[in-house]
């Protein structure tokens, strides 16, 4: 490496030196709208969670104001904030674009060419199946208060009382207790994108062996068990983690962590692939993966800022600090490959871009700007380490980085969460040994069930191709269709 490009990279690393870890955000009232993550910051008095609690506040005149609504309730259409419902409208279009087809094409290129059409259509089958999970008790489990602190209820089972009721003069429709400004249909479909995603981003791990009729059921199985529950104990105000206080603004702990090391337990049940180690196994187009990163990173400021919940300053700020994270974490990545390999690649900066989305998602609504840019140089250089060192010294076959990404990116982004959270954007501080129990549980219950999920169906449907599919490509052997 030139001496020049030293000089550059130490230029970044001198920028992230401990005088400039506090970041000076100007003071702000929090918006009525949170976010479900923005829900679990703890009180500063009672230490804990306090949205979606029944408060009490003095209102004008001296009167009491009416208690918060704990669970989706019915309002008139007058108090429906039109900014925040179109910023959510939009966000929703956003975060669907992140998976079809930025996910689509980010893996899809990553693959051999025998394999592209079988990685396109894992997305997409992904896309089509959650929708309908998620209208049928999913949502329902993963956003309404229940009986357990680990599991809603089933009162929005087929989506039953959601509604838009029309009037001359005084319409009404329902509002989730996590955004009280935007309908709550909105709202649904904006956190069904979320669960569309997740299970998405595991198909990166088992890429190229897996049969497409347990990869049905693994997701089914798997967004069900797995996703709804932890959704609920970190988002939903009832909810366990939420309870302890656990930060996790927009899903690091609920996506990332949990689709990472659910793709982790994917590669040690499936196995390595026919030839890995052996072959070389490059890319078959990285111009589908580059231009599948770039519509990632647009869509997802709409994952971050979006959850604001609101088209307010917290939502502004989350879309700055993603901004920075992810150009740091993407330069990060680009010069650690250029040190270690001599030659920085399109692979290296677009994987990097990705690891820096992954650690500023959790973090994205309770920073600012020059910690993210921290969070973003330590996800870019480490997620490089875990994706060739570790990788290659624990001998699991993770195809496309899943877990080395999202899973290691997904923790980083949690813990540093809590040493980086301002109080003068959340009001409160965070706390490392709070995120601790985050990541944890995530990876404790994510792993075991994913594990016990994927052994079932393997002894009942199998799990992996015959040798023959997967040398001949899935595309022919499952799908029956080709690239020329």
């Amino acid at each position: 490496m030139s001496k020049a490009s030293r000089l550059v990279l130490l230029g970044l690393l001198t920028i992230s030196m401990p005088a400039s870890w506090a970041d000076e955000a100007p003071s702000s009232t929090p918006s009525s709208a949170t976010s479900p993550a923005a829900a679990a910051a703890p009180s500063p008095a009672a230490g804990a969670n306090s949205v979606g609690a029944a408060s009490v506040e003095p209102a004008p005149g001296g009167a009491t104001a009416a208690p918060a609504p704990t669970e989706p309730v019915l309002i008139g259409a007058d108090k429906i904030n039109s900014g925040d419902t179109a910023w959510m409208l939009v966000s929703t279009a956003l975060v669907l674009m992140m998976t079809i087809p930025g996910l689509a094409l980010f893996y899809g290129g990553m693959v051999r060419k025998k394999n592209v059409l079988a990685t396109l259509m894992q997305s997409f089958a992904c896309t089509c199946v959650v929708t309908m999970l998620w209208w049928l008790i999913g949502y329902s489990w993963a956003f309404t208060p229940g009986s357990s602190p680990f599991l809603g209820g089933a009162t929005r089972a087929l989506f039953r009382g959601m509604s838009y009721i029309h009037g001359d003069t005084d319409s009404k429709l329902t509002v989730s207790h996590l955004g009280l400004t935007v309908p709550e249909t909105v709202y649904a479909m904006f956190q069904m994108t979320f669960a569309i995603i997740t299970p998405a981003l595991i198909a990166g791990a088992f890429a190229d062996r897996m049969k497409f009729s347990a990869m049905l059921v693994f997701l089914t199985v798997w967004s069900l068990v797995v996703y709804a529950p932890i959704a609920h104990m970190v988002w939903e105000p009832s909810g366990w983690l939420a309870l302890k206080g656990v930060l996790d603004y927009a899903g690091g702990t609920v996506v990332h962590i949990n689709a990472g090391v659910a793709g982790l337990a994917s590669c040690l049940v499936l196995g390595k692939r026919l030839g890995y180690g052996k072959e070389a196994m490059p890319p078959h187009n990285l111009t589908l993966t580059l231009v599948g990163a770039s519509l990632l990173w647009v869509g997802w400021f709409g994952f971050n800022a979006g959850s604001a919940v609101a088209a307010d300053g917290r939502a502004g700020m989350a879309m700055l600090v993603t901004q920075m994270a992810t150009a740091a974490a993407a330069l990060g990545w680009m010069f650690a490959e250029w040190i270690r390999k001599g030659k920085p690649s399109v692979l290296g900066i677009a994987s990097g871009a990705v690891a820096g989305l992954v650690a500023i998602t959790p973090a994205s609504g309770f920073v600012g700007p020059s910690s993210a840019v921290i969070i973003g140089v330590v996800a870019g250089v480490v997620c490089f380490l875990a994706a060739t060192t570790l990788k290659r010294a624990l001998g699991y076959d993770d195809s496309l980085d899943a877990f080395g990404v999202h899973g290691i990116g997904g923790i980083i982004g949690a813990l540093l969460t809590g040493a980086f959270a301002s109080k003068e954007i959340t009001g409160s501080d965070g706390s490392v040994l709070t995120q601790l129990w985050g990541v944890g549980t995530t990876l404790i219950y994510g792993f075991v069930a994913s594990f016990v999920i994927l052994k079932v169906i393997d002894k009942t449907i199998g799990l992996r191709v015959t040798e023959e599919q997967e040398r001949q490509g899935l595309d022919i052997s499952l799908h029956g269709e080709s690239i020329e």
